[in-house]
């Protein structure tokens, strides 16, 4: 079993930064691709960045040059560093954890950290 906690959400001026992290235990966190996703209220949940066990990153266009996902496979955390914030990234963000195998796929969340963007 996988147990995710985000932490770093608030509330953040237009133009301002957060930094989001997300602290895993329970498992061979190397092993996990992970990803940062959110949920604006009336939206579906969408996939903001990922990075995989080989640190290979990708992210969703609107965020494309102002988010940048990481990793510390040693202290089990992942991280989003959001710059240039805009009223739209308002959401709860998640944190993901995914493992996959020729069958399936196994996906863990967090319990998610508001951010509001807002003057």
């Amino acid at each position: 079993q996988v147990q995710l906690v985000e932490s770093g959400g608030g509330l953040v001026q237009p133009g301002g930064s957060l930094r989001l992290s997300c602290a895993a235990s329970g498992t061979i966190f190397s092993n996990y691709d992970m990803g940062w996703y959110r949920q604006a209220p009336g939206k579906q949940r969408e996939l903001v960045a990922g990075i995989t066990s080989g640190i290979s990153t990708n992210y969703a266009d609107s965020v494309k040059g102002r988010f940048t996902i990481s990793r510390d496979n040693a202290k089990n955390m992942v991280y989003l560093q959001m710059n240039s914030l805009k009223p739209d990234d308002t959401a709860v963000y998640y944190c993901n954890a995914r493992y996959t195998i020729p069958i399936g796929r196994f996906d863990y969340w967090g319990q998610g950290t508001q951010v509001t963007v807002s003057s």
